[in-house]
């Protein structure tokens, strides 16, 4: 592991961080990125034109597309190869990352199974022991492929624990496999399921699961559109041919999934066309003439049945309750009418769960967690006491257990693991990382801004404590603002890194988000979502008002809807930042929707066929589409994979194009495209730490920065 810098490597470090400004306008202004031929498509909305020159990069499968992926990333990486102090940078990061990661445990059958990476493993391995017995590995992921790209990608155990179904995710594509297996001896027990996505597995006592998937599109399985999805039913020892369909043959639904409860005794169905709003139904599982119950017929609310007691239903909604609340219901007379309420709707956003015959109410309050515990009769039992101001995750655990797990985290403290015992309500780490970080060097602390509609928007802001605010300081402001996703603490390894360097580290909580209920989230959608960009922009200028940092040391970035997010800010006001890292970005707003699932995404940005209001809307900050000629963009590094599924690279593709062709000016405008990789989920650890040592290198480099190794001060 590296540790020591040589003398005369930070001498040179130092020479190349006095002459970076001239270094990097030379390189750039002589930086030549390659052709991107267009063509003569014009799609037609509303009577107004709109040139798409760039459509044949949506051909994932053409050799054409391949070969301007390659001549891109040569470019990129010619780029990223001259920053002098990456081999560094890199090295520390992997420093850092070399230490044992535990998940909480959880008990199948009469094992207990934990997750655990040793430090830099590719992928997480599950391990399992029970008394009497030490420790074995029982899946390792890393054994699945040779270059790690191959993960686990969900499993679920049977109600006893004696069989296992679990999905793999080739080069993280969405389309799953599932593999069954004796869990007591890890014997295979029949044939790989095969075109699975966007699916739980839950067992029906030991003989069968249900699973949810779509049809094989035609066309690129990583492009083309998938729009009616299944519920399935599989039988152990029968052909995937032979599953039946339980839900969604002759309906359509975009997202359809499946849950038994706990004693077997019902089947809960939700279906939803967006990623908002759902039906409910269920089956009794015990009558075997049962027919479809319906709880909830529309799309206007989120409601799921997260426990039964008997047939006692728990249902959590926001129906009449935007922050949400749990009622109960006889499964008799399941409908709304007969609601009541079990834990009444708060100020505060709620989020549920249960283990030990307890119900555990987290709650967010300024994006920060509160938890009560109740117990089945709706009394409350106690608060919680946890270890600080941050994020706590309350792990389930069988009704029957006597104790459980929760973690703890946020923008300074690694995740640690506690035992709680809900019937005294005391808890004790269970595990805490041993990692070369010490969090009382650092402090995150709460600001709240107004928008630029005066809106009160909260932001927790992280940095070395005795950090002089005379803007100088390198600062990422980081967003994502959308699908009612809501950014709470949590600590990050390369954040940690580079809030080493002296770096700052902003997340504002922006309206599209969850953080404050549903108004808050519905505030930053379709014909409301230049309210996200606004808070964003508006989070910025508050850091440079208050001298936290300036333009020339302001990298904003975000991923996925934050890639939009940052797309759209770079294309709005493109002198207010000095780098801009979209990743993996829905970035061509008229085109998202004939995708993969993307026209589940509706409910959040609306679609360009929707109405004339809507189609000029979306094409006002559409990112792609608001490229100007001649203007000087911050230096840019689009990021994104080959494999993506979920936000198609063609967007990224697209954008980058545009960039390339109108950008003036020394920054360098550039995409750094992953190979055998998807939209994040299960990346190996090792492309992880590739990727964010080009993304930090990229903007320190960009800002006339350098990287000083703590470890040498």
């Amino acid at each position: 592991m590296y540790k020591f810098l040589p003398i005369i490597l930070l001498l040179l470090i130092f020479a190349c961080s006095k002459t970076k400004d001239m270094t990097v306008k030379e390189e750039t202004s002589l930086m030549k990125y390659p052709k991107t031929a267009g063509g003569a498509v014009v799609d037609t909305y509303f009577g107004t034109n709109v040139a798409d020159p760039y459509r044949w990069l949506e051909d994932d499968r053409s050799k054409e597309t391949d070969v301007w992926v390659d001549a891109q990333n040569n470019v990129t990486f010619e780029y990223l190869n001259k920053i002098p102090f990456r081999a560094a940078y890199k090295a520390r990061l992997e420093k850092l990352w070399n230490y044992e990661k535990f998940s909480a445990p959880f008990k199948e059958g009469e094992f207990t199974y934990f997750y655990k990476n040793n430090g830099l493993q590719n992928q997480f391995v599950l391990w399992r022991e029970k008394k009497g017995m030490a420790a074995d590995v029982f899946l390792d992921p890393n054994t699945f492929s040779k270059d790690g790209t191959t993960s686990l990608a969900g499993i679920n155990f049977s109600k006893d624990g004696s069989k296992v179904a679990y999905q793999i995710s080739e080069g993280g594509s969405d389309w799953r496999k599932v593999i069954i297996m004796d869990a007591i001896s890890k014997k295979i027990l029949e044939d790989t399921l095969f075109d699975v996505k966007f699916s739980g597995l839950s067992w029906k006592g030991n003989e069968g699961f249900y699973y949810s998937s779509y049809d094989k599109p035609k066309g690129s399985e990583l492009s083309a559109k998938t729009d009616q999805h299944k519920l399935y039913y599989h039988k152990l020892g029968t052909k995937q041919k032979e599953d039946k369909v339980i839900f969604g043959d002759n309906i359509k639904r975009r997202y359809v999934g499946g849950n038994v409860s706990d004693d077997d005794r019902y089947l809960f169905i939700t279906a939803s066309n967006a990623t908002y709003g759902n039906e409910l139904y269920m089956l009794d599982l015990k009558d075997t003439n049962s027919k479809l119950i319906t709880i909830q017929d529309h799309f206007n609310n989120d409601t799921d049945v997260i426990e039964n007691d008997g047939t006692k239903l728990y249902i959590f909604t926001d129906v009449n309750a935007p922050n949400r609340k749990v009622v109960s219901v006889e499964a008799s007379s399941p409908k709304a009418d007969n609601w009541k309420d079990f834990i009444p709707e708060t100020e505060n956003v709620l989020n549920i769960s249960t283990g030990c015959g307890y119900f555990f109410a987290s709650y967010m309050k300024d994006a920060l967690s509160l938890v009560k515990q109740y117990d089945y009769s709706g009394k409350f039992v106690r608060d919680l006491v946890l270890p600080g101001v941050g994020t706590a995750s309350i792990g389930g655990a069988k009704k029957s257990e006597m104790e459980m797990f929760f973690s703890f985290t946020n923008y300074i403290t690694p995740g640690s693991i506690y035992k709680f015992n809900p019937a005294s309500g005391e808890s004790k780490v269970f595990v805490k990382p041993n990692i070369d970080f010490d969090p009382s060097k650092y402090e995150s602390k709460q600001v709240f801004y107004n928008s630029k509609d005066g809106t009160k928007v909260p932001m927790i802001i992280t940095h070395k404590k005795g950090l002089k605010l005379d803007g100088t300081n390198p600062t990422i402001l980081y967003g994502y603002g959308g699908f009612n996703i809501s950014l709470t603490p949590s600590f990050s390894i390369g954040n940690a890194v580079w809030l080493e360097q002296g770096g700052i580290y902003a997340v504002p909580n922006l309206r599209g988000g969850g953080e404050y209920g549903k108004k808050w989230h519905v505030a930053g959608t379709q014909l409301q979502k230049q309210n996200v960009f606004d808070d964003f922009i508006s989070a910025a200028e508050y850091l440079i008002k208050n001298k936290y940092t300036s333009s020339s040391n302001l990298a904003i970035s975000g991923g996925s809807n934050g890639g939009l997010l940052v797309g759209a800010c770079l294309t709005q006001r493109p002198e207010l930042f000095k780098v801009a890292l979209p990743a993996v970005g829905v970035l061509d707003m008229l085109r998202y929707h004939t995708f993969t699932a993307g026209a589940g995404w509706a409910f959040d940005y609306g679609t360009a066929e929707q109405s004339e209001e809507m189609f000029k809307y979306l094409k006002n900050y559409s990112p792609v589409h608001n490229v100007k000629k001649g203007v000087h963009y911050p230096a840019t590094m689009v990021t994104t994979a080959d494999h993506d599924d979920r936000v198609v690279p063609a967007h990224s593709y697209k954008f980058i194009a545009e960039l390339q062709k109108n950008h003036v000016g020394a920054n360098p405008v550039l995409i750094r495209i992953d190979k055998s990789a998807g939209h994040g989920a299960g990346k190996p650890t090792s492309k992880t730490i590739e990727e964010a040592t080009d993304r930090y290198c990229f903007a320190l480099y960009n800002m006339g920065k350098s990287f000083v190794n703590p470890n040498t001060k």
